[in-house]
C-alpha cells in the first residue's frame, strides 16, 4: 500500500509544532507585558480632572503641607479628598474671579461636590490602610512619586500586587523616621548626610518608639536633642515638618523619648537598607511571610 504522505512530511509535522510553541510562547510573554504596560496599569496618565490642579504649584510652589488637604491620612484608611471649604479658604481672598476657578465657586455655591476623578484607583477587592503605612514609616513619595515636582497628578507606580510584594518583601529599602514621611525630597543617609537614630523606651508596636535626627547628637548646643533630652516622657504635639523640596525644617520625630535618653544611646547610619533594617525591627514591621492571611489585603 503507498504511503499517503511523503516523508517531507514528517520534518514539516515537527517545524509546525515547534513553530505552535513559539507562538504559544510570544502570546504568553506578549500579554504578560500587556498587563504590566501603563494601558493597563495607567501609569503616566493624567486624568481630564474638572479642574486641573497643580500639586507643583501649590506644594513646590507655597509649600503647603499634605495633611492640609488630605485630613486623614494619618488616622484614616483613606487619605481623603478636600472638600471645596478647603479651596476657598484661600480662593475667596486670591484668583476670585477666575475662570479657571469656576468650578470651584460653582460647587461652594450649591453645596455639590466637585467630580474629582480618582488617580490612584485600587480594585474594589484589595483592602489599602493609609494609616498603618504612614504611621509604619512609609513616605508619600514612596507611592506616589515626587508629587510636588507634578503640575498635572498623575500614577507614578503600578499599584498592582507585584509592586506592593516588593515592597512588603524588603520593606528596608522605603522606610524613613516618622518626621520625614512628608519630605519629598529626602534621600536617605549617606556618609555626607548622615541620620542618627535612638529608642524613646515607647512601649507598644509604634513608629512613636524611635527618634531620629540629622544633627550629630554628640555636638553641643544641638537644640534637637536638648528638646528630646528636656522631655519627660509627655506627649510633644504636632511640629511643622521639613519643606518638600529643600528639606529644611524639623526633623526630630513626635514621639517622647524616655526619661535620661542620652546622645550615647543613638546609632549613626550612612545607608538606606542599614537604617530600613534598624526601623523594621524597631516599627515590628510583618514580613511576606508573617502576615496572617490573604484577607490582611483582599476583602
Amino acid at each position: 500500500m503507498a504511503q499517503v504522505f511523503d516523508r517531507t512530511s514528517n520534518a514539516l509535522a515537527r517545524a509546525s509544532l515547534v513553530l505552535t510553541g513559539l507562538i504559544v510562547i510570544a502570546v504568553g510573554v506578549a500579554l504578560d507585558q500587556l498587563q504590566r504596560s501603563p494601558w493597563v496599569t495607567r501609569q503616566g496618565q493624567r486624568a481630564d480632572q474638572p479642574i486641573p490642579f497643580s500639586h507643583k504649584h501649590h506644594v513646590e510652589g507655597l509649600g503647603l503641607q499634605c495633611q492640609y488637604c488630605h485630613t486623614s491620612v494619618e488616622k484614616s484608611s483613606y487619605a481623603g479628598i478636600p472638600p471645596t471649604k478647603t479651596c476657598i479658604n484661600c480662593h475667596a481672598q486670591i484668583w476670585t474671579n477666575a475662570a479657571l476657578l469656576e468650578p470651584v465657586r460653582e460647587s461652594w455655591a450649591t453645596g455639590q461636590s466637585i467630580q474629582w476623578i480618582k488617580v490612584h484607583d485600587l480594585p474594589d477587592f484589595v483592602y489599602f490602610n493609609h494609616e498603618i503605612h504612614v504611621n509604619k514609616g512609609i513616605g508619600c513619595a514612596s507611592c506616589h512619586g515626587r508629587v510636588d515636582e507634578m503640575p498635572l497628578m498623575y500614577e507614578e507606580n503600578s499599584l498592582q500586587m507585584e509592586w506592593c510584594l516588593n515592597c512588603h518583601r524588603n520593606p528596608a529599602v522605603n522606610l524613613r523616621p516618622t518626621s520625614e514621611i512628608y519630605n519629598m525630597a529626602l534621600a536617605g543617609p549617606s556618609s555626607d548626610k548622615p541620620v542618627w537614630c535612638a529608642s524613646t523606651g515607647k512601649a507598644g508596636a509604634t513608629a512613636q518608639s524611635v527618634a531620629c535626627t540629622t544633627k550629630d547628637p554628640s555636638g553641643s548646643g544641638n537644640p534637637e536633642i536638648a528638646m528630646l533630652q528636656g522631655q519627660s516622657g509627655s506627649q510633644s504635639g504636632t511640629r511643622l515638618e521639613p519643606h518638600p523640596l529643600s528639606g529644611e525644617g524639623q526633623t526630630v520625630s513626635d514621639a517622647s523619648p524616655s526619661v535620661g535618653l542620652l546622645p550615647t544611646s543613638y546609632r549613626k547610619f550612612t545607608s538606606q537598607d542599614d537604617l530600613g533594617r534598624y526601623l523594621t525591627a524597631q516599627y515590628h514591621i510583618r514580613t511576606a511571610n508573617e502576615l496572617a492571611s490573604c484577607e490582611t489585603c483582599h476583602r
